[in-house]
């Protein structure tokens, strides 16, 4: 028979070792599920931030938002909200023909975007089909140079939307993705031009200033210094530029150049378009 004081001193015994013994386990993994949850909301959180943040960037269909909007008084980009006012478009028209992949490759590897503005005759054959379809997949943005170069005030209307619509369809047979620009040879649009345009969903855009077609700066370095020092250079400025040797040549040091003057490369998919 076990008496009272046995019974007390097993209690006791009991009760100690219930508060001595594995206490101190639970009590560390406690501090580290805490450190773990803490860590865990921390990245949740981030996580939200960046959804957010990409998602503000976007519309309700899933597209880059619009952050700059067409200037028609001199073809320049208006910055909308609080988006970088100071940028440049880069642009580059008869395209593809010799020297447009060299040009796309060059800034592709500065991490820079532009617009290729195509001409349909140029895709008349299978390797600059291939050419535009890698220049398209490299990331750029493709614009509509009508099919055969024309100046559309010469054409009828009926001419005029078959030298548009004819170049879209091909573009998009080749690419998957329709024009989302459309410049006029010669910057030689028409009210008629200026509807199928608006039509096909293509924001109608001319330039700000070029110069590489002009005889005195067909060499690199007279086509560098005058890009870069233009009396036209402004926030927003839509550089025009060709697909030509001399260009190629330059563009590396144009794009570095502007840079350095603290300007940034304008990516064409935030400009505000009708599509």
């Amino acid at each position: 028979m076990i008496n009272k004081g046995t019974a007390l001193f097993t209690l006791v015994s009991f009760l100690l070792m219930a508060c001595n013994g594995p206490s101190a386990g639970p009590k560390e993994n406690d501090n580290q599920k805490s450190v773990e949850t803490t860590t865990t909301v921390q990245d949740e959180s981030q996580q939200e931030k960046e959804l957010k943040n990409e998602t503000s960037k976007k519309n309700v269909d899933g597209n880059v938002k619009a952050e700059y909007r067409v200037d028609e008084e001199n073809w320049s980009f208006k910055s909308i909200g609080d988006a970088n006012p100071k940028v440049v478009l880069l642009t580059f028209d008869d395209a593809p023909d010799k020297y447009s992949l060299k040009i796309a490759q060059t800034l592709k590897r500065l991490e820079v975007p532009a617009i290729f503005f195509v001409n349909g005759h140029f895709l008349e054959n299978d390797e600059n089909k291939a050419m535009l379809k890698e220049i398209h997949e490299m990331g750029f943005s493709i614009g509509n140079h009508t099919y055969s170069h024309v100046n559309l005030k010469q054409l009828t209307e009926k001419e005029q939307e078959r030298e548009i619509v004819k170049l879209n369809n091909l573009v998009e047979g080749i690419t998957g993705v329709p024009p989302k620009y459309f410049r006029a040879p010669f910057g030689s649009n028409t009210e008629h031009s200026k509807k199928v345009a608006k039509k096909e969903k293509m924001l109608v855009m001319n330039w700000t200033y070029g110069y590489d077609w002009e005889k005195e700066y067909q060499d690199k370095k007279a086509l560098t210094e005058i890009m870069l020092n233009s009396p036209y250079l402004g926030n927003g400025a839509n550089l025009l530029m060709h697909d030509r040797k001399w260009t190629s040549e330059a563009i590396e040091d144009v794009v570095k150049g502007f840079q350095k003057k603290g300007y940034e490369i304008l990516d064409p998919k935030l400009i505000e378009t009708p599509a």
